[in-house]
């Protein structure tokens, strides 16, 4: 029996080396001078698979199933030697794309969708919780045992203490602390946490050295080597079956069930994802991991049969836990120093992984779920912060704390009724189900978005049911009922025996429903639904990445036009000026681009922005970030194939008609830019329309299925009901104006009209939008009016526009709009200002076009469907008038327009252009 204070303290200073070590390759790496760059701290980083599954449950699965535990090492030994070229593919589709996490890699294979990255992120949590309270429970267990051995009862653990009396929480703490230092130094997640990886080798080491010595003491000192333990154990038949190969069906099935989990478990474990892929300094490191890391594999398990067997001779199989030989041996012989090195031995196995998996957890947390909710709540004014690094950082701090918290209550609910293998391949089956997705995503580009979910769905829902339902029953979270004879006592719904089924042992039954599942919907979703634009685009990036090494930033897949200042600032909001501003002087560089340049179509610009947002927040985040100031306009197939014949036809005829060419070349050219307005038209209508329908429609819902609604809250949402109602009106009527006025089939109503009247009834109109917004709005009316030609109604319908859209872009706070009209001796002018964002005077041309609209970086894209000026300039066109437009960026703009006083409007329809 050891003291607690000795156990303590030892296992502190380990802490200690551990953030020693740490701290020195953080110092290192920003001295440039990195201590991980090597193939050898690679392979020995990858051997954070072998966890405290490794160095207790190995022996404790050998008492009960003899070789059969090698299936879990088998898997991990066969990807890496005969998948290497798999592995090399997804490093680098990792590398070129800035892929962050698995979560990451999967939704910008189909489409950089948010959905997806959110799905994989929620199962790839849920599916590692069991396997981080595996640790807990190692550590837990084993400290136990060497503090009160030979007193502590087997199988036992004191799961009615109270939570803050309970070390193991303690140590979950300890290690949330370790990940959130050195795991979110940065922000970037795809740059390297080269001081991390350097204390997971460091621990790599230890372990083994601590099982190569226990075993060596066990089998050459306690016994005479392995020839001894062999034949004491052939004395004994229960024992004699362990060393024999199974013959029956369901073994053979069992061990190709655990050989597919661990190879699946090696690259898609959200650590091993981490160390393998997003850590990796250099590709060429993968041909010597690929002999190094099975060859650790086989030394940390070359003792584990002759440690099984000594301890089933020692101990029998009821006196201690399986699990906790590799300590008891030790601590029965009197070897304290040898067991206290056994302990810190299996710390370091448990503590690697939970540290390196709350790390990638956190990333996948922060930018697949956090993030995009955030994103989307305007109450928070995300996009007006000068500085998001902070505030990532602290929810990736936080998603670390909550995942070992949620790993401690499944350790102390119900991890204590399972041996640590059983709970490892819970996980390992859950992981398994990124597979079908991710590999033939790889491969096939006709895998969609819409397959992969329901792949996803469909697998992860028969996991669930099969595998960890079934632990929460046996922990009586949930009526046992539920194992014995299915839900509502339906024999063939039996989680174990679904439909029939009883051939398999647990973990092969849900593997192979799961993945039927898995498969079957992901081809079939696949197969009958029609990728878009972008996911076509990111399919041929990721099947075919070799081909477009070098060109992926340039890319000609993207076009579109792009403001370079917007860029500059969106991303110093997530990287800090510093960081931005080192990296577009790399770019620069590297493409002889002037910085002081006004870039506006930039594809490797865009793509190379894009890339570095996905570094700290994803690839879909950084692509909704993107495209909120990017006018990107993504071409189909079928556009590809027009173009490619239009241009194949033109070289056919450019040598005889040079001017026809020309003339046919302009007018594709001015085709071209109407469809792209015309699909700017529509996205930007549907969206309006949208956003009032859905509004519309999830109140009137509420109205009918809850007649019981209180009166006030029923007239609060039929207030909501009417005045979006309205809004939708507004909407349609703008558009339909404006087709009228676009066809010349709109009718004038040409009058004597007094324009301080219509002042008065646009201001009027406008009242209550004035009024929610609490703008002060002034007029400057002279008290004398001299009436002109034209038509009143429309007249009022363009001065509503500018005052709306004064409204739109005046300060926040503090707004204000000035309305005022003056006589001359020709022509009157009248003017509407506000103390808005101001227009840059790039912009101040293109405003009045259709579908043209100033975008606020900090705002985002303001509502509306950009027609307004269009409308008001083609009714004051109509007037003889013109319309204009003064202002600086930040001190607000000055819509104004003029009329002639002693002129009738033009008879025949508006100039069109």
């Amino acid at each position: 029996m050891l003291a607690t204070e000795t156990i303590i303290f030892v296992s502190l200073c380990y802490i200690g080396v551990l953030f020693g070590i740490a701290y020195y390759g953080d110092m290192r790496a920003d001295a440039g001078r990195s201590i991980i760059s090597n193939p050898y701290t690679y392979a020995l980083s990858l051997a954070v698979y072998c966890t405290a599954w490794t160095f207790y449950g190995s022996v404790g699965r050998a008492t009960s199933a003899g070789p059969s535990f090698l299936t879990i090492y088998l898997g991990p030994t066969l990807m890496t030697t005969l998948g290497w070229l798999v592995l090399k593919k997804i490093i680098r589709i990792s590398k070129t794309h800035r892929i962050t996490s698995i979560a990451d890699f999967i939704g910008s294979r189909y489409g950089k969708s948010m959905t997806l990255g959110g799905l994989v992120t929620v199962i790839a949590v849920l599916g590692i919780v069991p396997y981080i309270s595996l640790q807990l429970k190692a550590i837990s267990t084993s400290f136990l045992l060497i503090h009160q051995y030979p007193s502590l009862k087997p199988y036992t653990h004191p799961v009615s203490i109270s939570v803050l009396s309970d070390t193991t929480f303690y140590v979950a703490l300890l290690l949330a602390i370790f990940a959130t230092l050195f795991g979110t130094r940065n922000l970037e997640a795809a740059e390297r946490h080269e001081g991390l990886v350097a204390a997971i080798a460091f621990e790599s080491i230890v372990k083994l050295v601590a099982f190569l010595a226990v075993g060596i003491f066990i089998t050459y000192f306690i016994f005479d080597g392995f020839r001894d333990i062999a034949t004491r154990a052939m004395a004994f038949p229960e024992l004699r079956l362990l060393m024999t190969l199974p013959e029956n069906v369901g073994a053979f099935s069992s061990w190709l069930a655990h050989i597919f989990l661990s190879m699946m478990a090696i690259v898609f474990l959200p650590r091993q994802f981490q160390v393998m892929v997003v850590e990796n300094v250099n590709e060429t490191h993968l041909t010597k991991a690929i002999w190094m890391f099975p060859l650790y594999l086989l030394a940390i398990n070359l003792f584990v049969l002759p440690v099984a067997f000594a301890g089933l001779l020692t101990f029998g199989a009821l006196q201690h836990d399986p699990d906790m030989f590799v300590l008891a041996l030790p601590m029965a012989n009197g070897q304290l120093s040898l067991g206290l090195l056994v302990f810190i031995g299996g710390m370091s196995a448990a503590t690697g992984m939970v540290i390196l998996e709350t790390v990638a957890l956190s990333t996948m947390i922060c930018n697949d779920l956090v993030m995009p909710a955030l994103l989307h709540l305007p109450f928070l004014k995300l996009a007006q912060r000068k500085d998001l690094s902070s505030i990532l950082l602290s929810i990736r701090r936080l998603s670390i704390v909550l995942v070992l918290l949620m790993g401690y209550a499944y350790f102390h609910f119900a991890g204590e009724y399972y041996t640590l293998v059983s709970i490892g391949l819970v996980s390992f089956a859950a992981v398994a189900q990124f597979a079908p997705a991710m590999l033939i995503g790889i491969f096939w580009k006709g895998g969609t978005k819409t397959g992969a979910l329901l792949g996803l769905v469909a697998g992860f829902s028969v996991w669930a049911y099969t595998l960890f339902l079934p632990t929460l029953a046996s922990a009586g979270l949930i009526p046992k009922d539920f194992l014995a004879n299915g839900p509502y006592g339906i024999a063939m719904l039996k989680p174990f025996e679904l439909f029939g089924l009883n051939v398999f042992d647990r973990i092969t039954h849900a593997v192979f429903w799961s993945m039927l599942a898995n498969i079957g919907c992901y081809l079939s979703g696949s197969l009958f639904s029609r990728p878009s634009a972008i996911e076509h685009t990111q399919a041929a990036m990721f099947v075919d990445v070799y081909r477009y090494v070098g060109r992926v930033h340039d890319s000609s897949f993207w076009r579109g036009t792009a403001y370079l200042p917007d860029l500059v600032l969106m991303l110093e909001r997530f990287l800090g000026r510093e960081r931005t501003e080192a990296s577009l002087d790399s770019y620069a560089m590297s493409h002889g681009i002037d910085r002081e340049q006004a870039l506006t179509r930039d594809p490797g610009l865009v793509n190379h922005i894009e890339r570095m947002l996905a570094g700290a927040i994803g690839s879909a985040a950084a692509r909704v970030m993107v495209a909120s100031l990017v006018k990107e306009e993504p071409l189909g197939l079928e556009e590809v194939m027009d173009i490619l014949d239009e241009t194949r036809q033109t070289i056919i005829y450019s040598q005889e008609l040079e001017r026809t060419t020309a003339e046919l070349r302009a007018a594709n050219q001015r085709l071209q830019e109407l469809d792209r307005m015309k699909d700017d038209f529509i996205s930007t209508v549907s969206h309006e329309l949208r956003t009032p329908l859905t509004a519309i429609q999830s109140l009137a819902e509420i109205l009918r299925d809850y007649p019981e609604t209180p009166p006030d809250r029923q007239h609060e949402f039929s207030g909501i009901i009417i005045s979006e109602t309205q809004r939708l009106t507004r909407l349609i009527t703008q558009v339909l104006d404006f087709q009228k006025l676009e066809s010349g089939r709109s009718r004038w109503q040409i009058t004597r009209v007094d324009l301080k009247e219509v002042v008065e009834d646009a201001v009027s109109a406008t009242g209550q939008l004035v009024a929610d917004k609490k703008i002060d709005l002034r007029l400057h009316l002279p008290h004398a009016s001299r009436p002109v030609d034209g038509d009143r109604d429309k007249l009022i319908q363009a001065l509503i526009n500018l005052i709306s859209n004064a409204v739109k872009f005046c300060d926040p706070d503090q707004g204000r709009i000035d309305i005022s009209l003056k006589y001359g001796d020709q022509q009157l002018t009248l003017a509407v200002t506000d103390n808005g964002i101001g227009i840059r005077e790039s912009d101040q041309k293109q405003i009045f076009d259709k579908f043209q609209q100033v975008v606020d970086p900090s705002r985002g894209r303001p509502a509306g469907t950009g027609l307004g000026l269009a409308i008001t300039r083609q009714i004051i066109e109509y007037h003889h008038g013109e319309l204009n437009v003064k202002s600086e960026p930040g001190k607000g703009a000055t819509f104004y327009f003029t009329l002639p006083l002693d002129r009738s409007p033009i008879s025949s329809s508006p100039k069109r252009d």
